[in-house]
Order: C-alpha cells, then sequence, then structure tokens
C-alpha cells in the first residue's frame, strides 16, 4: 500500500526536505497548494491590526463593538459558505478547480476591502475573502494530501499549517509597513489580492489530484502524476492500492444509495472518522486561538499598552511565534505522532490561559474617582482616559472620546486610553499570549488539518472535509463574534477562564475519540478505523493489534 507501511522516524523530516533535490516536482506540488494556507493566515492575522485604523476612520465603527465583530466575523461567514461549496465542488470538479474559484474570490474581496468607501461595502468585501478562505481552508490540505508519499506526507500537510502561520506573520509586518502610509489599512487588507493572483497562475501550471481523477476513471492521467511523485520501487504498489480502493468503491456504489448525511453516519469508518475530525475542528476554535489573532492588538492594548504601533509591533512577535511553532510540527508531525503533539499542545494552552486570566482588562477594581477602569467600565465607549504625564499609572481625566481630544491628550506627552488601562502587570499577559502562541501551534494549530485530509475514506474525503472545514469556521464564527462582548460583559479573566475549561474538554476528547494515524498509507487507515475502538478508559493498555493502529 503506498509502498507498504513506512515507519514515521525522524528521518521522515529529513527526507522531506531532500526532496526538494531529489524531486522538486513534489514540494512544488505542496507549497503551490499551501499558498491557500497563506491567504487563510493573512486574513486572520491582517484584520487585527487593520481594524485599529478602521475604528480611526470611521467613528460608527469606534463606538460599536458589534460592528467591529461583524467586521472580523462576516468574513467566517463567507468562509462557513465557502468550506461547505468546497466540499461538493472537490468531489465535482476537483481539488484544483477549487482552489482556483477559491482565488478569484479572495482576489474579488480583497479589491473591493480596498476601495470601500463605508463600513458596508468593507462588509461585504471581507464575505467575498471568507468565500474564497473557506474553500481554499479546506481544499489545500486535501490537494497536499493526496498528491504526497505516506512517509512523508504529515510533514508536507504541515507545510500548509505553516503558511497558515507564515501569512499571519507577513500579515503583521504589513501592517507594520502602512502604519504610518495614507490610507493605512486600505493597503493592508488590498494587498492581500497578490498572493492569490500568484497562486491562481501556479495552479493553472499544476495537474489535478491523481486520486480524484483516478476515481473519476482517467487512470492515464493518474498514473502519469503517480510516476512523478513517488520512486520506480513503490509506485506500482500504489496504482494497485489505488486501483483496489476505487474498485471497492465502485462495487459499493452498486448496492447501496448516494451518499447523504444518513448514509455517512451509518458507514462505521466514517462515522468514526468524523468524530475524531469534526471534533478536532470544533475545539481547535473552542480553545480561543482566533481570538488571539483576529484581536491581538486589541488585547495587547487590553493589557495597558496604548500605542497601535506598540500593539501591532508586540502582536508580531506572538505572530512570530505562531510561525516558528509551525516548523517545529513540521519536525515532529511524522515523528512524535499527531496524537501526542495534540496532547502536549492542549496541556500547555490550559496552561497559559490560566496565565492570561490575569489579563487587566476591565475586571480590576478602580481605586480614585478619574481611575482609568472606572472611566472606561462606565463610559465606554464614549469616553477615554487621558493618563497623567508624570506617571501613567497616576489618575488622570476621563474625557470624549475623539480625535480631537485624543490629539490634545498625545499633545501633553500623555497616553489616551480606550481599549484597556495602564497596568505593572501588563507584561503578564505578553508572556500568557507567547505561551499561548507556542503550545497552541505546533499541536492544535496544524494537527486537525492533517487528520481531516487523511481519515476519511476517498468516496467521501470531499464531502467530509467539507462538513469538518464548515464546522470549523461556525465555531471560528460563535468565538470571534462573541469575544469583546465577553470581555465587556464578564472581563478578560472570566473570558480566558471559559477558554481554560474548554482546553480541558478538549484535552479528554482527544484521547478518548481521536485515533493516531501516523505513518498509515491513506488507503491503510480505513482499515485502521474498522478495527479501532472507542475507550474511556484511555490510561488502560488496549490488545496490541490496535494499539500500533490507535497510537493509544
Amino acid at each position: 500500500m503506498e509502498g507498504g507501511v513506512h515507519e514515521a522516524d525522524a528521518s521522515a523530516f529529513r527526507e522531506c526536505f531532500s526532496l526538494s533535490w531529489r524531486n522538486p516536482y513534489v514540494l512544488r506540488l505542496a507549497f503551490s497548494a499551501g499558498i491557500g494556507g497563506l491567504l487563510f493566515g493573512y486574513d486572520t492575522g491582517v484584520i487585527s491590526g487593520a481594524l485599529l485604523y478602521i475604528r480611526d476612520d470611521f467613528s460608527s465603527v469606534d463606538k460599536k463593538t458589534w460592528l467591529q465583530e461583524s467586521i472580523v466575523s462576516t468574513a467566517v461567514a463567507g468562509a462557513i459558505i465557502g468550506a461547505a461549496i468546497g466540499g461538493w465542488a472537490n468531489d465535482r470538479f476537483g481539488r484544483r478547480a477549487s482552489i482556483l474559484v477559491a482565488d478569484f474570490l479572495f482576489f474579488v474581496g480583497a479589491v473591493i476591502m480596498a476601495s470601500a468607501p463605508n463600513p458596508a461595502l468593507l462588509i461585504v468585501g471581507r464575505v467575498f475573502v471568507g468565500l474564497g478562505v473557506g474553500m481554499a481552508s479546506m481544499t489545500s490540505p486535501l490537494y497536499i494530501s493526496e498528491a504526497s508519499p505516506a512517509r512523508v506526507r504529515g510533514a508536507l500537510v504541515s507545510t500548509n499549517g505553516f503558511l497558515i502561520t507564515g501569512g499571519q506573520f507577513l500579515s503583521y509586518l504589513i501592517n507594520l509597513a502602512f502604519t504610518n502610509a495614507p490610507g493605512t489599512w486600505r493597503w493592508m487588507l488590498g494587498i492581500a489580492g497578490v498572493p492569490a493572483l500568484v497562486q491562481f497562475v501556479l495552479m493553472l501550471l499544476l495537474p489535478e489530484s491523481p486520486r480524484w481523477l483516478y476515481r473519476k476513471r482517467r487512470e492515464e492521467e493518474a498514473e502519469a502524476i503517480l510516476r512523478k511523485i513517488y520512486p520506480p520501487d513503490e509506485v506500482e504498489g500504489e496504482i494497485q492500492a489505488l486501483r483496489e480502493s476505487v474498485e471497492a468503491e465502485i462495487e459499493e456504489n452498486k448496492s447501496s444509495e448516494k451518499i447523504s448525511i444518513i448514509k455517512l453516519f451509518k458507514t462505521k469508518t466514517v462515522r468514526r472518522g468524523l468524530v475524531a475530525g469534526v471534533g478536532l475542528q470544533v475545539f481547535q476554535q473552542f480553545v480561543g486561538i482566533n481570538t488571539v489573532m483576529y484581536y491581538s492588538p486589541t488585547i495587547v492594548q487590553l493589557a495597558g499598552f496604548a500605542s497601535n504601533q506598540t500593539a501591532l509591533a508586540l502582536s508580531l512577535v506572538t505572530s512570530g511565534l505562531n510561525a516558528m511553532g509551525s516548523i517545529v510540527s513540521i519536525y515532529f508531525i511524522d515523528r512524535t505522532g499527531r496524537k501526542k503533539l495534540l496532547i502536549i499542545s492542549l496541556c500547555g494552552v490550559v496552561m497559559s490561559l490560566a496565565v492570561l486570566q490575569y489579563l487587566p482588562g476591565y475586571s480590576a477594581a478602580a481605586t480614585t474617582p478619574w481611575d482609568c477602569m472606572r472611566c472606561l467600565k462606565a463610559s465606554s465607549p464614549d469616553c477615554g482616559f487621558c493618563a497623567s504625564g508624570t506617571n501613567k499609572l497616576f489618575p488622570g481625566a476621563c474625557l470624549i472620546s475623539n480625535s480631537t481630544v485624543k490629539d490634545l491628550c498625545h499633545g501633553e506627552g500623555r497616553l489616551w486610553y480606550t481599549r484597556g488601562c495602564p497596568s505593572r502587570y501588563g507584561w503578564l499577559a505578553l508572556i500568557g499570549l507567547a505561551l499561548y502562541i507556542i503550545f497552541f501551534s505546533p499541536g492544535m494549530g496544524t494537527v486537525p488539518w492533517i487528520v481531516n485530509s487523511e481519515i476519511y475514506p476517498l468516496r467521501y474525503r470531499g464531502v467530509c472535509g467539507g462538513i469538518a472545514a464548515t464546522t470549523n469556521w461556525i465555531s471560528n464564527l460563535i468565538v470571534a463574534q462573541s469575544f469583546l462582548s465577553l470581555t465587556q460583559a464578564i472581563g478578560t479573566s472570566w473570558t480566558f477562564m471559559i477558554f481554560g475549561v474548554l482546553s480541558l474538554v478538549a484535552l479528554f476528547f482527544v484521547l478518548i475519540f481521536v485515533p493516531e494515524t501516523k505513518g498509515l498509507p491513506i488507503e491503510e487507515v480505513e482499515k485502521m478505523l474498522e478495527q479501532w475502538e472507542l475507550s474511556f478508559r484511555f490510561w488502560a493498555k488496549r490488545p496490541e493489534k490496535i494499539k500500533n493502529n490507535s497510537g493509544v
């Protein structure tokens, strides 16, 4: 099967990068499709910085928290639709065609956002971008997975995760580069169309997924691509495994009804794969990652750093750590395994969220009549706090919040606060953010996408991948739409405590419901799911046959 079952160890990491010399074609496929991850990451990161300046340009956005959340979350709503359509389009028209459509939608959205004269049109552009991101988010890892040799599949799909985090890091660099340029946020959002255009051109020059071609009875095209991907001593075994998989699917089609939700859950291997895959996608969002990425500069301001530029610069650090975590994932994913990486990741996330509970936010007690906390909590968003000129922790002035008053405050060499307040413990929030990203990125950041690209049988892969991606974006929407409102209603400490509890639930979910797929050829994963059984006593040893497959 795919050249045999390969032991995944440290050599997988080295072999992945040696492909650049021995078989650059595989890396070309992976990185070209992975630009879809770059688009995903760029949009996630860029809006967090652009929002600071959109609030400055549109007073209605600055004064209405729900409008800020709408600008962020309408892209997520578009992504829900894009992911749902993407699952169907992947099976009907192919992986490559779906990526091309995603690039077109993203480019159109970037142009609309850059030229938006009001918040309404900006939101329309965000919807178009969301449609593109939603399709790309589930198609890119699927395309890479189906065009990768088994022994390095995890590492190559991780390049998609690396490009997601790389896109986030790039977006913060772009945000910083345009902080003093005319039209600031327009440049930040508009430049997103460039990578979409680049990927569109690259994908025109690349073939369709060989597994999709084989399923559509275009065997000669599929075999020609597989011969470019696999070495001569492995390719015949891979072709034979793929042929058997497709023939078994054809036999099943003759004796069963068309794909439906009922059919999916009646099929044991698909049901088990969906529980693991969809659950991971839900918890990836519910542990709070996109509150950190969408609102990272805002969180930094909540910690007491008033300047937009300072907030963006400090957020750049967390974004850089996110990208570094993806590189760590590429190294360990085929060495340590998917499940162990998830467990280590979630343990660290719980610990870092415990630290983030000490974020000052609105929850600290006021100690003087014109204390910053009392000013903002009592009258936000109509008032701002002009800190003392001698010490920002001393009592200052609570004033009407507008650009004129803000400029007067800055003119006196004093700091202006509207989101958070100065604090002696603001650095603790930065440590919490850094720890959160360091632990989240290598595990929960990349593994859910890898598992969903390999855990479903070929016939159901597009539909199930679409269901999982759609679920991810719905969860993303819930978190993105509620975060700022939660921080205002119950305070930042309680908000991050909720994420911490959800992270504990996610940890037990992984221990019980997620099997290990390390080193298994795609066709072999289905056989593993047939044998694998749930065990709520996850600490107990399993029979050897199951243990070898499940990694539990």
